[in-house]
């Protein structure tokens, strides 16, 4: 059995099943299903690009992984500066409503004397 056919007919049994779940669900089901079944069954030569499958250690290979490095670093950095923002907005709201809420309590207390 050739590894394309394995393919199709692990994805036709991962639908199958997918369709017992429902919408995101499914997918991340497919998705999981297929990483798992080629990371099992693939050959090795289909995990690696054609520069790094059976090369020596060369300044290419090298400069490759550097820049995958640098990339995965800089993705990183992107999304830690939006959890640090969305985390920055959140703390600033909250400190508005307990100033909004000193506020009221405040003037309940003047409207009280």
């Amino acid at each position: 059995m050739t590894l394309r056919l394995a393919l199709r007919l692990a994805l036709r049994l991962a639908l199958r099943l997918a369709s017992l779940a429902q919408g995101r669900a499914r997918r991340i089901f497919v998705a999981a299903w297929t990483v798992a079944f080629v990371a099992i069954v693939g050959d090795s030569s289909v995990l690696a690009c054609p520069v790094c499958f059976a090369a020596e250690e060369t300044s290419m290979i090298n400069g490759t992984r550097i820049g995958i490095l640098v990339l995965l670093a800089v993705t990183l950095a992107v999304q830690g500066a939006f959890v640090g923002f969305f985390l920055y907005l959140r703390k600033r709201a909250k400190q508005i409503a307990d100033m909004e809420l000193d506020t009221e309590w405040s003037e309940l207390q003047r409207a009280t004397r």
